[in-house]
């Protein structure tokens, strides 16, 4: 159980029987709302918690990110890491102390794990950074990062910003890296009090005869096609498995060693895994020795790039194609209303998002095939980087009031589609007339590192991605950063490589950015035609029951009226969409005569409404109506209301009186019948 103030997460960790066949880690990380923990009831119809919303996958992958490369190479067992959230605190947000709790209960089942690791939050407020900040203050903060570490270095870094310097940032990194050392030192010292000693992964050492024969069989060959740079990947692809299925025949005929057609037989993936290390090693001797990569490229060269915007009809309210090598992304936005932004029904204090970024990455990207089904935690944490990135650079809502939501579709993969959904993003949302305040760029940085050796490696493809030793996405605009996400393979790294590698970053985005300009300067200034148009302005909060009415006849009369869809917020927001710009106009005439406070002597040109025995109600301002008694309509004394104003009559009134109940009373009585300017006082 780890608590901070009243925030109370449990967290537990299971290992059970490992499973035949499995080459790989299997490692399940769950983090659990319950919202109990914050003294709520579910909605729906069930009453209970469903599947987990979108924040709680992002928290699972908050979780696995740093946690999976501790665990040692070898381990084939299943394990599961389960957080639940038992308790909220509104100052202190639960998913760090999950991440802390993760290391802590792995500790605690004495599984084997490059340990302790632990993980803060750093905010930003005026000059001061903030170390786990609460709701309310990340709400302010320029910076939301999260960093996690172990005693060997960094090992996850996940951060969104507000265009900061590269300078600032790895500040931040290193103000947190300050705060994990001392939670690494807290583990430490509760596994020494409960006399439990730490189970350190020990260093297993590979059966030396089938890599060997490999060595001899095809290192000559796989380097000679490592090295043939103007190659595609297809074709590279082709090449290396042609020489696996060749090595393959021939181990029978070719191995002296009994020991490695044994170790074949007995596990056909056995050659398979020995060949991609082989592989692995010769690229990495190439980077390293040569400084070129499998493409020809050199360290910090980024791949062609190109970018179009406009690429579907207007029914799409805007679109974007980017491509950077064989890295392609398709990004379509919409323009909506207030009423479609999405309801979260989570423990996060934030109720609502009127940005929304999905990204697809369907099986065709990487020409597989395999069933298509609901997005999954990789769909999800990669359509939350591109939002992040994007979010500092929105218009605010009194400017342009509309919700947004971008989809971006993977159309092939060979490498950081979570970037390319960045720049085409950009690219749609300014093809849609959405006035950013900055267009936003990302490329992602690699990591090989062998020994003291370190190379970083700018805009990494696939291999390089599957190969190496780091993923780290950076995105942000000419001025700086808005979004970071930094995931390793091995258990640390010092930070000066980790600033190394943000510095890197940055001519690598602003050339992307400048091939995007090229596309599109500037947001278009007029939107689809297809798009709602909006009409945003504010009224006194304390009037919005006027413009409601009883039972919501008065707004429900206006929709109705102006064909026109009106949303009021509790702060006296009103936005009214239409697909008719005069319509809309005509519904804000009809709302703010509602709201506009008459005074008394004030003089009208007002229609006449209806007729009454007692008087005659006229409309003086859109959907205000006041009433001129009998007696107010002449001088002189007045038999029959008709004989003076009939319905549609055009009258030039004054405001009487406003008697206790808000009504208004008119008069004709010495009131010159011209047209005065609206609203001028008698």
């Amino acid at each position: 159980m780890v608590e901070c103030g009243d925030t109370a997460i449990l967290v537990t960790a299971t290992r059970s029987k490992g499973r035949e066949g499995i080459d790989f880690l299997p490692l399940i990380c769950d983090y659990e709302e319950r919202l109990y923990a914050a003294g709520r009831i579910p909605g729906s119809f069930f009453r209970r918690e469903a599947r987990p919303p979108e924040r709680a996958i992002l928290t699972c992958r908050l979780i696995d990110r740093p946690m999976r490369p501790l665990f040692p190479g070898w381990l084939r067992d299943d394990l599961q890491i389960v957080a639940t959230c038992m308790s909220l605190d509104e100052r202190v947000p639960p998913d760090v102390l999950a991440v802390t709790g993760a290391s802590m209960a792995t500790l605690l089942a004495r599984i084997p794990f490059h340990g302790p690791m632990a993980a803060v939050r750093v905010g930003l407020l005026g000059d001061d950074f903030v170390l786990n900040p609460s709701f309310r203050e990340i709400e302010r903060s320029e910076l939301d990062l999260v960093v996690a570490g172990t005693p060997q270095g960094v090992v996850m870094v996940e951060a969104g910003a507000n265009q900061l310097p590269e300078q600032d940032v790895i500040e931040a990194i290193d103000f947190g890296y300050e705060a994990v050392g001392e939670l690494i030192k807290a583990q430490q010292n509760l596994l020494k009090e409960l006399g439990i000693e730490q189970v350190f992964p020990e260093a297993k050492v590979d059966d030396p005869t089938l890599p060997g024969f490999l060595e001899k069989a095809c290192a000559k060959q796989i380097g000679e096609v490592l090295k043939q740079f103007s190659q595609t990947k297809t074709e590279r692809d082709e090449k290396l498995d042609a020489i696996k299925a060749e090595v393959s025949q021939s181990i029978a005929a070719l191995a002296d060693d009994d020991a490695v057609k044994v170790a074949v037989s007995n596990n056909s993936k056995v050659l398979g895994n020995s060949y991609k290390s082989l592989t692995k090693k010769l690229m990495r001797e190439q980077i390293l020795k040569e400084g070129k990569r499998v493409d020809g490229r050199n360290l910090d060269e980024v791949r062609p790039i190109s970018a179009a915007v406009g690429v579907l009809p207007k029914r799409v309210h805007g679109s974007g194609l980017f491509q950077r090598g064989l890295t392609q992304v398709l990004s379509c936005a919409t323009l909506g209303t207030p009423s479609d932004a999405q309801e979260m029904d989570d423990l996060n204090p934030a109720t609502e998002k009127t940005y929304l970024h999905h990204y697809n990455f369907p099986p065709y990207s990487t020409g597989e095939t395999k069933p298509m089904r609901s997005p999954g935690r990789r769909e999800v944490g990669h359509g939350a980087l591109a939002e992040r990135a994007l979010v500092p650079v929105l218009p605010s809502k009194e400017s342009f009031p509309y919700v947004l939501r971008v989809v971006s579709e993977c159309l092939s993969s060979n490498g950081s589609t979570s970037m390319g959904s960045v720049c085409g993003s950009t690219l749609a949302l300014m093809d849609a007339g959405v006035p950013l305040k900055a267009p936003v760029s990302g490329a992602a940085m690699g990591l090989i590192k062998e020994g003291e050796e370190v190379r970083i490696l700018t805009d990494i493809q696939g291999i390089e991605d599957f190969l190496g030793d780091m993923d780290f996405k950076v995105a942000g605009t000419e001025k700086g950063i808005t979004a970071l996400q930094m995931d390793m393979k091995i258990t640390g790294l010092a930070l000066p490589s980790v600033a190394e590698a943000i510095n890197q970053a940055r001519p690598a985005r602003l050339h992307i950015l400048e091939k995007m300009l090229e596309a599109i300067e500037k947001p278009r200034d007029v939107l689809s035609p297809h798009a709602p148009r909006l009409l945003s302005f504010r009224i006194d909060p304390e009037l919005i029951g006027t413009v409601i009415g009883p039972g919501g006849r008065t707004i429900k009369g206006i929709t109705e009226r102006t064909n026109t869809k009106i949303d009021i917020e509790d702060g006296g927001i009103v936005t009214i969409a239409s697909h008719d710009g005069a319509a809309a106009e005509e519904a804000q005439r009809i709302i703010e005569g509602l709201t506009r406070r008459v005074s008394e002597g004030e003089v009208f040109q007002g229609t006449v409404t209806r007729v009454i025995p007692i008087g005659a109600f006229v409309e003086i301002l859109p959907g205000k109506e006041g009433m001129i008694h009998i007696s107010q309509l002449s001088e002189a004394r007045v038999e029959k209301v008709e004989d003076v104003v009939n319905v549609g009559d055009q009258v030039t009134v004054r405001v009487r009186e406003i008697d206790n109940r808000g009504r208004i009373n008119l008069t004709l009585r010495g009131v010159p019948q011209q047209e005065p300017e609206a609203g001028t006082p008698a």
